[in-house]
C-alpha cells in the first residue's frame, strides 16, 4: 500500500508523570497516511501513554505533536472504563459522539457486524464476556470512522476466530492504524513498521519492515554497538595504562600523557550509547502447597448460547499435577465459570476445603487497585518477609520504588507480572488462570510457560494463545462449545 502525507508527527516531545521518571525525552517520529505501525517496548515503558498524547488526553511537557488538519482519531483501549460497564450497548455507542447521531442503531449494527458480534442494544456491557468486550472496544473506535485508528492490545481475550477476523480486517483497512500488542505473529501479518520506545533512553526509534525482521534488526544493531564499544573500551584501557606510565616520567613524557588523557576523554564521550533491549524476567518456580485430596470436582457447567444460559452435565476432577484447559468461543461462559470456581460459588462444582487458590483474572479486577504493590504481595504470605517480597518483586521487573506505588498506577503488563509474583509467594495448591498472556510482553511468555509447565499443583486454564499453550502439558481439554 502506498503511504501518503504525514498524518501525525512528534517533534522533540518530552513527557513525565514524575520528574525523576521520564517517559519520553525529546522523542521525534512521524506517521504517514495509510501506514500500519506497531509500538513496542517493555511493560511500563509508556506505550499507552503515547496513545494518550496522540489523543490529547495528556499534554507534552516539551515539544509539539502535530496532527493533520481535519484528521480524526479513534482509540480502542485495553479495557472498558468501569463507569461504562453499567451502560447499555446503545448508550455506550451514543457516548462516542459529542452530538446526537441520527440513525445510530444502523451504525451500531454495521460496526458490530464488522467485529463479528451480535448484541442486543439493551444489554448492559458488564454482562458481556472478556472477548465480547474486546470486540465492543474495537467497534466503539470504528463507529467514529477515524482517519487514525489506535488499538491497545486488541487481541486480548479474543478467541482464535476473533483474532483471525481482526487480522483480516486490519489487512484490508484503508486508513492509518497504530497498534500496541504483545502478539508477534499477529503484528507481522499486517504491520509495515515499528516504533520502538526505549525504556532507558526514553527515545522512539522508527523502523520499516516486517515485525519479526525489525526485532531481529534491533537485536543485530545492539550487538554491533556492544562490539564497537568493547573494542573502544579495550583501546581506552590500553591508553590509560600508557598515560599512567608516562605521567610518572618527566618533561616531554608528562606532556605526552596530558595529550593522551584529552584523547581518552574524547574517546569515552564518543562511545556508542547502546540501547539496551527489553529485559526478560529470569526463570522462576511456583511452589505448590501439598494437597492430597481432589482440589475441585465439577459435575455441571452453564454455557451461554444465543445469550441464553443452559446447564450441561460433565465429569471433571482436578487433582495435584492435573491440568485442564477450557476452550470455546467468546461469550460461551469460560470466564464466568473460572470466576465462580475461584470464588467457590459454582453450583456444579465442589471445591476442597482448605485448598489454596491462585486466581489470574483476565481484566485484573480482582486486584485491589487502591493498595500498594508491597501490601498485595505481603497479603499472599502467611508470614510476610520484607526481603523476600523485595527480591520476588525485582524478579518480575517491579523494583523497590514500585512497591510503594498503588496497584492502579501500574501498566496492564505490570499488573500481569504482579500476579505471577504473588503466586510465587502464595504457593497455591490450585491455579485458575484466565488468559494469563494478556498484556504481557512476548519476551516473558516462554519463561512463564516454563514455570507453569513445572508447577506441581492442579491447574485450570483458559488461553487463546496456541504458541503459549503448546509449551504447557495439558491432561484434559473441556470444550464448552461442544457441550
Amino acid at each position: 500500500m502506498d503511504h501518503g502525507n504525514v498524518i501525525l508527527r512528534f517533534q522533540d516531545v518530552s513527557f513525565h508523570y514524575d520528574h525523576h521518571k521520564p517517559i519520553l525525552q525529546e522523542a521525534s517520529f512521524s506517521v504517514r497516511e495509510n501506514a500500519k505501525l506497531t509500538i513496542v517496548g517493555q511493560n511500563g515503558a509508556g506505550k499507552s501513554t503515547i496513545f494518550k498524547l496522540m489523543t490529547r488526553e495528556l499534554k507534552p511537557e516539551e515539544g509539539e505533536i502535530h496532527l493533520k488538519r481535519g484528521a480524526t482519531i479513534g482509540i480502542a483501549k485495553q479495557v472498558i472504563a468501569h463507569a461504562d460497564l453499567e451502560k447499555t450497548v446503545l448508550a455506550y455507542f451514543e457516548s462516542a459522539f459529542n452530538e446526537k447521531k441520527y440513525d445510530i442503531e444502523r451504525h451500531i449494527t454495521r460496526v458490530l457486524d464488522a467485529v463479528h458480534l451480535k448484541a442486543p442494544l439493551d444489554k448492559h456491557l458488564k454482562a458481556f464476556s472478556g472477548g465480547q468486550k474486546a470486540r465492543l472496544l474495537l467497534a466503539f473506535a470504528l463507529i467514529q470512522e477515524p482517519d487514525l485508528l489506535l488499538l491497545d492490545e486488541p487481541t486480548n481475550n479474543l478467541d482464535a476466530q476473533g483474532i483471525d477476523h481482526l487480522q483480516q480486517f486490519l489487512i484490508e483497512y484503508e486508513k492509518t492504524c497504530i497498534v500496541i500488542s504483545h502478539d508477534a505473529d499477529f503484528l507481522s501479518s499486517f504491520t509495515h513498521g515499528v516504533l520502538h520506545l526505549d525504556t532507558f533512553t526514553h527515545k522512539v526509534q522508527q523502523y520499516v519492515g516486517d515485525y519479526h525482521d525489525v526485532v531481529a534488526e534491533i537485536q543485530a544493531q545492539i550487538e554491533r554497538e556492544q562490539r564497537q564499544n568493547a573494542r573502544m573500551e579495550k583501546a581506552i584501557i590500553d591508553q590509560k595504562e600508557k598515560i599512567n606510565f608516562f605521567s610518572h616520567k618527566g618533561g616531554k613524557m608528562r606532556k605526552l600523557a596530558s595529550k593522551m588523557r584529552d584523547a581518552v576523554e574524547e574517546a569515552e564521550e564518543n562511545k556508542v550509547d547502546v540501547r539496551r533491549d527489553d529485559k526478560t524476567i529470569p526463570p522462576f518456580e511456583i511452589e505448590a502447597s501439598e494437597f492430597s485430596k481432589p482440589l475441585v470436582q465439577i459435575s455441571s457447567v452453564t454455557v451461554i448460547k444465543d445469550h441464553k444460559p443452559t446447564k450441561k452435565k460433565i465429569e471433571v476432577t482436578v487433582r495435584r499435577r492435573h491440568r485442564v484447559r477450557i476452550t470455546g468461543p467468546n461469550g460461551i461462559g469460560k470466564s464466568t465459570l473460572l470466576e465462580h470456581l475461584a470464588n467457590g460459588t459454582e453450583k456444579g462444582a465442589i471445591l476442597a476445603e482448605g485448598a489454596k487458590i491462585g486466581y489470574y483474572r483476565q481484566d485484573f479486577s480482582g486486584l485491589p487497585f487502591d493498595k500498594s504493590v508491597y501490601d498485595v504481595l505481603a497479603s499472599a504470605m502467611e508470614m510476610p518477609k520484607q526481603q523476600e517480597i523485595y527480591a520476588t518483586a525485582a524478579r518480575f521487573l517491579l523494583p523497590g520504588d514500585k512497591l510503594q506505588s498503588k496497584v492502579g498506577s501500574l501498566s496492564e503488563g505490570q499488573k500481569g507480572l504482579l500476579c505471577f509474583a504473588r503466586f510465587m509467594l502464595q504457593k497455591p495448591s490450585l491455579l485458575i488462570l484466565d488468559e494469563p498472556t494478556n498484556h504481557i510482553n512476548f519476551r516473558h511468555l516462554p519463561v512463564i510457560a516454563e514455570a507453569l509447565n513445572g508447577y506441581e499443583g492442579g491447574m485450570i486454564i483458559v488461553s487463546h494463545d496456541e504458541t503459549f499453550m503448546n509449551q504447557i502439558s495439558v491432561n484434559e481439554e473441556l470444550d464448552l462449545g461442544a457441550l
